[in-house]
């Protein structure tokens, strides 16, 4: 799937993304007074993990081997490595580190920075294209994000400390871009992988400081809000990272703030403020200019060698050999050849090329 096709594509995973995690967090706020932060942080990841590492398992045995995703390979582990040392691991220790010590409003403000460090990381370090209008958009979401925090009165006296918060905010702008280098392989996988390996580590570090295991009821309730609000959520984030690139998943995932306030507004009983319709207003145009964004030019595509899941569009053209499965859509190893062309694209995995 390429261009516009690519595009709406890309904005469903990760509209859904963001709405799956953004409902994660008043229900998981339901649960906290039972459950110890950190614990809390491992229990959601590991639930995500061993939930998404069932589902493979139903997967492998019913799927048709046309059908299913490329598995991640040796050349996808340095990239996935680091996604999960610093999205998993580095970010959430970090995180519970200023917490301690920050007032929870500010840490609110800062935790909005996560997708502006994203963006900037995707077109200064990573060279993602951008232009004018996306740049717009992200600032926009950004404001969005800034006036969700601002519901909570929040206090303005930041500690050093909240360095550490700042911190995390860039390991998971690091997690994001690593993360799209593996985008093309199986995102289950991938999700699955990120889970197990951070709820490992969260969970012993949380048991480490003398939390305590909840009831089977809870651990199960806990374990479904992770699958669905940090596995599933996941998933749809690294379709998304596939089809529309890391600084337009990122500006549409920093969308999920609202669908929390949203859900604590209708369902949870808290009040219509000033802050959440100026959150509503600013994302809605941010959105607006990122789902309007149009972007055509003749562009060059070199020769590459790469697996994933596709159909036989303009772009995968290529010869099969009996080995390969049959039927669409499917995956197996192929080479693009040279090609320059022009047709409406987004930074997806065929579209990396300078401008």
């Amino acid at each position: 799937m390429t261009g516009l096709g690519s595009k709406q594509a890309g904005v469903v995973f990760a509209l859904l993304a963001a709405g799956l995690f953004g409902l994660s967090t008043p229900l998981a706020k339901s649960v906290s007074p039972h459950v110890e932060p950190v614990l809390l942080a491992g229990l959601l990841y590991l639930g995500s993990g061993i939930g998404l590492g069932a589902y493979s398992l139903l997967r492998l045995a019913r799927k048709q081997s046309a059908s299913r995703e490329a598995a991640l390979n040796h050349t996808d582990a340095p990239w996935l490595a680091g996604a999960i040392l610093t999205g998993g691991v580095i970010g959430p220790l970090l995180l519970m580190w200023g917490l301690a010590q920050t007032p929870a409003s500010s840490a609110s403000l800062l935790l909005n920075l996560e997708g502006v460090f994203t963006a900037l990381l995707a077109w200064f370090v990573f060279k993602e294209n951008f232009d004018a209008r996306i740049a717009w958009g992200m600032a926009l979401i950004a404001a969005g994000g800034v006036g969700l925090s601002w519901m909570g009165r929040p206090e303005m006296g930041v500690p050093w400390v909240a360095l550490a918060i700042l911190g995390a905010c860039i390991s998971w702008a690091v997690d994001n871009n690593l993360t799209r280098k593996v985008s093309a392989s199986d995102p289950v996988q991938i999700a699955m992988l990120k889970g197990l390996v951070a709820g490992s580590v969260n969970t012993t570090l949380g048991l480490g400081l003398g939390a305590k295991l909840p009831g089977v009821s809870m651990l199960l309730t806990v374990g479904a809000i992770g699958f669905f609000g940090y596995g599933l959520s996941l998933t749809l984030f690294v379709l998304a990272l596939r089809h529309i690139g890391t600084a337009r998943t990122g500006a549409y995932f920093s969308t999920a703030p609202f669908v929390g306030a949203a859900v604590a507004v209708a369902f949870l009983g808290d009040s219509l403020s000033v802050g959440f319709c100026l959150a509503a207003l600013f994302m809605g145009a941010g959105v607006w200019l990122h789902l309007t964004e149009q972007h055509e030019h003749q562009h060059s595509h070199e020769a590459l060698e790469h697996e994933h899941l596709n159909t036989h569009d303009e772009h995968h053209r290529h010869a099969h050999t009996p080995s390969d499965p049959l039927g669409e859509p499917h995956s197996h190893p192929h080479r693009h050849e040279e090609l320059t062309h022009a047709h409406p694209h987004y930074p997806d995995i065929h579209h990396r090329h300078g401008h």
